[in-house]
């Protein structure tokens, strides 16, 4: 399907760094890159570099405020709560403006290129950062690089834009940013807010003519049921919307090993939404496709593999699950984390799901929370809610 892919990086990306207890640790895209450069991904897509977000770019989500008061705790690196940095979660950090301005420079240069036509996808695995808010730091994240794309391609004159975040936690600042702009079609599948930070993206939560869309699935949900929920909502809602450009937040902390949250998917069942999200980009949007990293701490099994997956697919090569890693990452692996890596590119999963439309059960709490978000949104759209 893909024509061109870019990936956007520069070794720097590596300095967003809130220190070494923190589990969003920077190796995870180290040991991605080294991974994808030894199964041969990295030569079927095109590398670039990028350069920080300015000032002005950061205004177009960020209150100018916030942004001075980040670059001063960026200088002194002390705290500063009112505006979110200086917690367990957001430590401040010498040097935190410029890590956070080139991970939002990264994204926006990936916009860029689908934008002008210079690449059909473009990726930034080291960002989406989807929680950091118009006035504060959240979730680990300083500034929102996926509504900083958004924004910057709405200013463009793109008038839809659909933002899909399969990440474990809630997009809610991506979903803050555009609650009230019927021009952006946001959908959030997440672990549900009863159980998980940040406590919001409530099927009640619909936005602007129903274009905040929110699947809140229970805990212990695997691969089976997450690609039902998926199956059930995201691509009917994508085909009725028509966005110019699909920009998708791909979080691997659904992943059974994450420690930070409780769904149970696979990396083959990640890798299978991965490839759906191909196939909708290219039937919804023309093809037009940016994707970010997001979450994801467990930093050898499971965020390198999946995000090999995630580009390989991006370039149109998918890798085999059956394929082994090599023994030079490996290597790399050890010398680096002092773990055991995995040996291939599979949980040894073939996800497989029931279509939504085979029926309804309504003892199910996965098609309960399912049927939650249809009755919210679709009719909202001029869709029928019932399967």
């Amino acid at each position: 399907m893909s024509r061109s892919a870019r990936v956007i990086w520069d070794d720097a990306l590596t300095s967003y760094d809130f220190g070494p207890s923190h589990p969003l640790a920077p190796v995870r895209v180290e040991l991605t890159m080294a991974l994808a450069r030894e199964l041969g991904v990295l030569d079927k897509v095109e590398l670039a570099g990028c350069e920080p977000a300015s000032d002005d770019e950061l205004a177009l989500v960020h209150d100018r405020p916030y942004i001075e008061a980040v670059k001063r705790v960026s200088v002194s690196g002390r705290a500063d709560l009112g505006v979110g940095l200086g917690t367990t979660d957001n430590p401040a950090f010498k040097g935190v403006h410029e890590a956070s301005a080139l991970i939002a420079g990264a994204t926006l240069a990936a916009a860029r290129a689908v934008h002008e036509g210079s690449a059909e996808h473009a990726l930034n695995i080291a960002g989406g950062l989807h929680h950091a808010m118009a006035a504060t730091a959240s979730g680990f994240c300083v500034y929102n690089d996926p509504a900083l794309a958004i924004a910057w391609l709405l200013e463009q004159g793109v008038s839809r834009i659909a933002y899909v975040d399969v990440d474990v936690h809630h997009g809610d600042g991506v979903q803050a940013a555009f609650y009230d702009d019927p021009r952006v079609l946001t959908i959030s599948l997440h672990e549900s807010p009863r159980t998980l930070f940040p406590g919001t993206g409530f099927p009640q939560e619909t936005g602007a003519e129903g274009t905040a869309v929110n699947v809140a699935l229970p805990a212990g949900c695997g691969d089976s049921g997450w690609l039902r929920a998926f199956d059930a909502v995201v691509p009917p809602l994508l085909h009725e919307f028509g966005p110019e450009i699909l920009v998708t937040q791909h979080g691997c902390d659904s992943h059974a090993l994450d420690p930070l949250a409780n769904l149970m998917l696979s990396v083959d069942g990640q890798r299978t939404a991965y490839a759906a999200l191909h196939r909708l980009a290219h039937e919804t949007a023309g093809g037009r496709w940016l994707a970010t990293g997001g979450g994801g701490y467990e930093l050898v099994q499971v965020v390198p593999r999946v995000w090999t997956h995630l580009i390989a697919e991006a370039a149109g090569h998918p890798i085999d699950p059956a394929t082994p890693t090599s023994e030079e990452w490996r290597r790399f692996v050890r010398e680096r984390t002092g773990e055991t890596p995995p040996l291939t590119m599979t949980d040894g999963r073939k996800p497989e799901f029931h279509h939504f439309s085979d029926g309804y059960d309504p003892a199910d709490p996965i098609d309960r929370a399912v049927m939650a978000t249809r009755h919210a949104v679709f009719p909202l759209h001029g869709l029928d809610p019932m399967p």
